[in-house]
């Protein structure tokens, strides 16, 4: 990565990955390390786990999650988290908003590309 690039997409992040998680949800409950892993295929969306869980627990306070405890074959018990319709609303939003969204910052990017 050229310096720099890790600060514009940790603000990138910050506006974008709660939704990301949110999105995972959408068809079934998944456990913490399961999340993590899947943002962090790649090193775009999320870097490391360490700011998952805080923003899970964020997610969990604002009423868009919901949690569980379930037993594991492979160790102890995992804490699964599933959409509350709060956090359905909050995607929902989030998709219908975003398309204008990233076709704006396309044209500021590249005027030329998009005309």
């Amino acid at each position: 990565m050229v310096p720099g690039d890790e600060a514009i997409l940790t603000n990138l992040r910050r506006g974008s990955l709660e939704f990301c998680v949110l999105a995972m949800l959408t068809d079934r409950e998944l456990y913490g390390l399961d999340i993590a892993r899947r943002l962090t295929a790649g090193g775009v969306l999320m870097s490391s786990e360490g700011t998952l869980y805080p923003l899970l627990a964020r997610l969990r306070t604002a009423g868009l999650v919901t949690t569980t405890w379930q037993q594991s074959m492979e160790g102890p018990p995992r804490r699964y988290y599933a959409l509350t319709q709060g956090g359905r609303d909050s995607l929902a939003a989030f998709t219908r908003t975003w398309p204008a969204f990233r076709d704006a910052v396309d044209q500021a990017i590249h005027p030329r590309d998009l005309l």
